[in-house]
């Protein structure tokens, strides 16, 4: 099978990493595989070390989260160019299938009037607003696949995509391979993992660690992350987490190339996320590595944590400073407990093996059959 791959980024968020530890899958399946991605970011590197080819294309920069004018601008000047280039190389690779890894790539791949089938593997919510409402029409123009990473972000996609045409397919990871029973709680170190944004809620994730160290003023934090996408405003926020956190014992680690690290070196994981979050990868990151989770519930993150069980979910941050000082200070057998359940979890529902091999089906059945249920041009109806 030929494929096309496009990404909307090529600097590592979620979505990013997800895409990147799903290309090597494409290569086992013996696929033949075109990659798409804009800027100069780390994925260019990855896809071209596994054999792929790469090829650049004009999509962005923007900024993530709201939209500037010039993003609009950029975006409305830039479609027309990012049209023709899908067309040319989804001509080149004789594309079978289409695989379109960001929203902002959908309205393009509809303009470019492709003859093949179009996969769109959505990562999060949009706002309810004109790209939400461009990308839908786009993807209904297509008569496109979906593959949502949860029901809540499935959600959106209903009225533009046809029902039987939209799949939920939760994240999955690598994982450390067999952990090692951790060892009595010393100095509690907590920590936050994610690119730095103001919906990852790292100043929620401060005002928390304030709250916890009026109980427990020998706890130690951990923020692991950066401000990524080329973001002004990402930029401040992160200058904004920094001054909130003078005087307080948060230590700003920046980016880890290896989350295990990272997670074998904190006691509890706190996912203070904010607003429309759909799954984040850090929960199942922390599940496979037998790390407690404590978490917003917000957005989709109550389909990957069981409250009480796998982790434990809030809706505020006194309540994550309130139940992370229960759990640290309670019976080592609950916080014991919790991690069992939320690696068993893992092992059940969010490997990587689970996770590729059920879109690699998607992939395949829609490349095959696509056509027949009329890819291209379509509705809804």
């Amino acid at each position: 099978m030929n494929i096309l791959l496009l990404d909307q980024y090529s600097d590592l968020g979620g979505a990013q990493q997800a895409f990147a530890e799903f290309l090597p899958s494409i290569r086992e399946r013996g696929w033949h595989a075109v990659v798409g991605l804009p800027g100069n970011g780390k994925l260019f590197d990855i896809a071209g070390g596994l054999g792929l080819k790469v090829e650049r294309i004009d999509c962005g920069p923007y900024r993530s989260g709201r939209k500037s004018v010039a993003d609009m601008e950029r975006f409305l000047a830039q479609t027309p160019r990012l049209a023709r280039q899908i067309r040319k190389l989804a001509c080149r690779v004789e594309a079978d299938l289409v695989y379109l890894n960001g929203p902002r790539l959908a309205p393009a791949a509809a303009l470019a009037r492709l003859s093949c089938p179009v996969l769109f593997h959505c990562h999060s919510w949009l706002p309810a607003s004109l790209a939400r409402k461009a990308t839908g029409v786009a993807l209904w123009w297509l008569n496109a696949r979906v593959v949502a990473n949860c029901d809540f972000v499935a959600e959106q996609w209903r009225g533009y995509v046809r029902e039987e045409r939209i799949s939920t397919i939760l994240n999955g990871v690598a994982g450390p391979g067999k952990t090692s029973p951790r060892k009595p709680i010393g100095t509690p170190r907590i920590g936050c993992i994610g690119r730095i944004s103001q919906e990852k809620g790292q100043l929620e994730f401060v005002a928390a660690a304030a709250r916890i160290l009026e109980t427990m003023p020998e706890c130690r934090f951990a923020v692991y992350g950066e401000a990524m996408f080329g973001n002004p405003e990402a930029q401040r926020y992160a200058a904004d987490v920094c001054a909130a956190a003078a005087g307080l014992p948060i230590e700003f680690c920046g980016w880890v190339s290896d989350v295990y690290s990272a997670l074998a070196e904190l006691d509890l994981v706190l996912v203070p996320s904010v607003g429309a979050e759909a799954t984040t990868r850090v929960i199942l990151e922390a599940f496979a590595a037998g790390v407690p989770v404590i978490a917003f519930d917000c957005g989709g993150i109550s389909e990957v944590v069981a409250d009480g069980v796998t982790g434990v979910l809030t809706r505020s941050v006194e309540e994550m400073a309130r139940e992370a000082v229960a759990l640290l200070n309670g019976a080592p057998e609950r916080r014991a407990a919790m991690a069992r359940a939320g690696r068993a979890d893992w092992e059940r529902r969010f490997t990587k093996e689970k996770f590729h091999g059920q879109l690699l089906a998607v992939m395949e059945e829609w490349a095959w059959r696509g056509v027949v249920d009329g890819a291209g041009r379509g509705g809804v109806g």
